[in-house]
């Protein structure tokens, strides 16, 4: 049509086909122009037009956006907070020794660990775990199944699962059972809740094994490291120290467990302190993954084998108890109790505390994320005396309780501590244990 084209349906006028003012010249972008909808898509037109006017306003947000994650980047890796006087991260990007410095990105190696971590505990459970207790005359089935009611389940879920004297007759003039059979119908339905002896088992045995792996890995690790026998070694020349293959695959070995424990929690027997152990396993993290981003690293090398000392044999006294060895279930809680107190009441505070709060003072000066590491290690020391309080006061009430009158004379012995530590090894997920794990017993 001599240079021209036509429009399509909807629109009005023709338009040059070579008029200069597509995108290349400044203009429209080239083609026909957009007009209204045909009649009966009318309803599209107001979202086409905010759909059109998006892309400015969402350049805006964007750009917003980007410049408050930028400062909260900023905020969250400033050198004033993290490093010393005079230390910049400039400075830690240099190669060193071995690994380097230890860098935040490091961090992210720990989630494929995590989960082939949490993938070997699968096939531990299964194929080794499993036969053991199998072995030992743990029998491979659940509790016993309450007889379906429709009456005392509603109950159960609803109101509560220990009804009180009147509620109990109130269900057996309604029912036309027995008292006594309706409490059987309880107790059994609170046990069918639990979980198998065997499942508890497992579980156990591969924390046993993976904590008594990794504590000797941390002992043979420390053994050749200066700082194990001259804790002063920890705050030479810091922070820089460089990242050795051995100290690294420590940390992340630590770490990516304990990231496990976090995934596996969800799938693992609920308990009654699962959120309290929720946030303990994430404080743990939290202070492994600090002291790394810090390079505090040596000094967390002692703290965490600090604390894996005692926790294998938790595990052990628990598998003891699950296998029903009484007497070796015994000893080795008094081990266990005798380790912890000695470990936490005794080195940690006179030996680790005395050099992050003393001795890293006068040799590198405080600075903030000092203050916040050291606030982190008191606070775990708190815990530590609340724990061992609450082990020694329940622990002596088991002995008061274990003296047995006999006729002409009183024989003071040590008890089994049986039901004391039923309830107590039972009642305890992992080698680290709450104050309500134990203040249930």
């Amino acid at each position: 049509m001599g240079g021209e084209e036509a429009r399509p349906h909807g629109g009005g006028g023709l338009r040059p086909a070579g008029d200069g003012k597509g995108p290349e010249e400044g203009g429209c972008r080239s083609g026909p122009a957009p007009g209204p909808p045909p009649r009966g898509f009318r309803w599209l037109w107001r979202p086409l037009k905010l759909w059109r006017r998006w892309p400015r306003g969402g350049r805006k947000m964007a750009t917003a956006a980007a410049g408050a994650l930028g400062l909260l980047w900023g905020w969250l890796w400033s050198e004033r907070f993290w490093l010393p006087q005079n230390v910049s991260w400039a400075d830690l990007e240099g190669p060193g020794d071995g690994y380097g410095y230890p860098r935040a990105r490091h961090i992210l190696s720990v989630f494929p660990v995590a989960a082939g971590i949490f993938s070997v505990r699968l096939l531990f459970e299964r194929f080794i775990a499993k036969p053991c207790a199998l072995h030992v005359g743990i029998q491979d089935s659940g509790p016993y199944q309450a007889q379906p009611n429709a009456i005392l389940e509603k109950v159960f879920v609803s109101i509560t699962k220990y009804p009180d004297e009147k509620r109990l007759e109130g269900l057996s003039k309604q029912l036309d059972w027995d008292v006594r059979k309706i409490q059987c119908w309880f107790r059994h339905r609170r046990n069918q809740d639990k979980p198998p002896t065997l499942t508890k088992f497992c579980e156990s045995m591969w924390r046993f094994t993976f904590y008594l792996c990794i504590f000797c890995y941390g002992i043979k690790f420390l053994w050749s490291s200066p700082w194990f026998w001259d804790i002063r070694q920890c705050w030479h020349s810091y922070p820089y120290q460089p990242l050795t293959s051995g100290l690294y695959y420590y940390y992340i070995m630590e770490l990516a467990f304990y990231w496990s424990l976090m995934f596996s929690q969800f799938t693992d027997i609920k308990r009654k302190d699962f959120l309290i152990m929720f946030v303990h396993h994430l404080a743990t993290i939290g202070l492994i993954t600090f002291s790394y981003i810090n390079n505090m690293v040596r000094v967390g090398t002692l703290v965490m084998c600090l604390h894996d000392a005692s926790d294998f044999l938790l595990e052990a006294a628990k598998l003891a108890n699950y296998a029903k060895y009484q007497r070796l279930c015994d000893t080795l809680f008094v081990i266990f109790s005798a380790v912890f107190v000695v470990t936490r009441l005794g080195i940690y505070p006179f030996w680790i505390l005395n050099t992050t709060f003393f001795e890293s003072w006068e040799m590198i000066g405080p600075y903030p994320s000092w203050w916040l590491f050291n606030g982190l290690l008191l606070i775990l020391q708190v815990l530590h005396v609340i724990w061992s309080y609450l082990i020694v006061r329940i622990a002596f009430k088991a002995l008061i309780r274990g003296k047995v009158t006999y006729p002409g004379r009183i024989r003071p012995r040590l008890c089994t501590l049986h039901s004391f530590l039923t309830s107590f090894l039972f009642s305890v997920p992992g080698g680290s244990w709450t104050v309500s794990s134990l203040a249930c017993v």
